[in-house]
C-alpha cells in the first residue's frame, strides 16, 4: 500500500523567486512511495493552464502508478502570477530532489520519469527538453544532481505557442501578454528538442477542442527528427482533460499502453 505523508517543500526556506510566503509561494512534492524496491518513479504535473492545478490530474494518477508498481510524487509547481522560468525551476528541483533522496525513498535514480497533463504536459515536456547534469560545486547536495528525467509521459499536452495550434491563455499565463519572440520560439518545444530528450509516451484525442492534437503530433515529429524514441497514440474522440479516462473505455486504454511502454523501454522491470 502506498504511504502518503504530508507534502514536502522543495526548498527548506523561501523558494527562489518567491514573491511571498503563502502556500502558493511554496512548491512541494506529495509522495506516494512503495515498499521494497528500488522502484521506478514518476513525478506528476497536473494541468490547469499555468493558472491552477487540476485535482483530478494529481493524486488519482499517483495511485494508478502505484498500482502498476511505480512510485510517484505529485508536484505542486507555482502557477499564475508566477511565469517562466519559475514552473520549470520547480520541476527541475523536483527531479533533483527525488534523485538525491532516491536511496531513502527506495527509488532507482536512473528510472525517474515525469508525467504531465495539458499545461502540466508542457511543463513535463519542458523538463524533458531543458536540463543539466547538476552543479558539482554546489553547497546544496540536491543541486549537484542531474535534473534530466529518464522518461516523459505527455498527456494531451500543450507543446507549441504558434498561432495555428497554440493555447493563448496558457501562453499568456506562462510568458505574459507580450513575450519576447525568441523566448516564445524557444518555449514552443518542437523547436528545442535535442537528442538528449528522454524517450516519450504521448497521447491525445484527435478532436480535443481545447488543445489541438497537432501539439502532440508536432512534438512527436520533432522527437523523431532528433532520433528520440517515442510512442504516440491519438484516440479518435474525447473531451479535453480526461485524465485516467475512467468513463471512456477507448481512451482509458492509454493506461495499459503506457505500462507496456514502461516495460518496453526498461523503465519498469518485466
Amino acid at each position: 500500500m502506498p504511504k502518503t505523508p504530508d507534502a514536502l517543500p522543495l526548498w527548506p526556506g523561501k523558494a527562489p523567486g518567491a514573491a511571498g510566503d503563502g502556500p502558493e509561494d511554496r512548491p512541494r512534492l506529495t509522495p506516494y512511495l512503495l515498499e521494497g524496491g528500488p522502484h521506478a518513479c514518476v513525478i506528476v504535473c497536473p494541468g490547469g493552464g499555468y493558472q491552477t492545478r487540476a485535482q483530478h490530474e494529481r493524486d488519482p494518477i499517483s495511485l494508478w502508478l502505484n498500482s502498476a508498481g511505480v512510485a510517484s510524487f505529485v508536484l505542486d509547481y507555482r502557477v499564475k502570477p508566477y511565469k517562466h522560468p519559475i514552473p520549470l525551476v520547480d520541476a527541475q528541483r523536483a527531479i533533483r530532489t527525488v534523485r538525491a533522496r532516491a536511496k531513502e525513498w527506495r527509488i532507482d535514480p536512473q528510472r525517474i520519469g515525469i508525467l504531465g497533463f495539458s499545461a502540466g504536459g508542457h511543463l513535463a515536456a519542458s523538463a524533458a527538453t531543458f536540463h543539466d547534469e547538476g552543479d558539482a560545486t554546489a553547497a546544496d547536495p540536491i543541486e549537484r544532481q542531474s535534473c534530466r528525467p529518464d522518461a516523459l509521459i505527455a498527456c494531451y499536452a500543450v507543446i507549441t505557442f504558434n498561432a495555428a495550434f497554440g493555447h493563448r491563455g496558457c501562453q499568456t499565463n506562462f510568458l505574459g501578454l507580450d513575450p519576447d519572440p525568441a523566448l516564445l520560439q524557444k518555449m514552443s518545444l518542437e523547436n528545442s528538442v535535442t537528442p538528449r530528450n528522454p524517450p516519450a509516451f504521448i497521447w491525445h484525442t484527435t478532436d480535443d477542442p481545447v488543445v489541438p492534437v497537432e501539439n502532440s503530433l508536432i512534438f512527436a515529429m520533432a522527437l523523431r527528427k532528433a532520433g528520440v524514441a517515442c510512442a504516440v497514440h491519438s484516440f479518435p474522440h474525447g473531451r479535453h482533460g480526461l485524465a485516467l479516462a475512467e468513463d471512456d473505455h477507448t481512451v482509458g486504454a492509454w493506461k495499459g499502453l503506457c505500462v507496456q511502454w514502461f516495460r518496453d523501454i526498461g523503465f519498469l522491470k518485466k
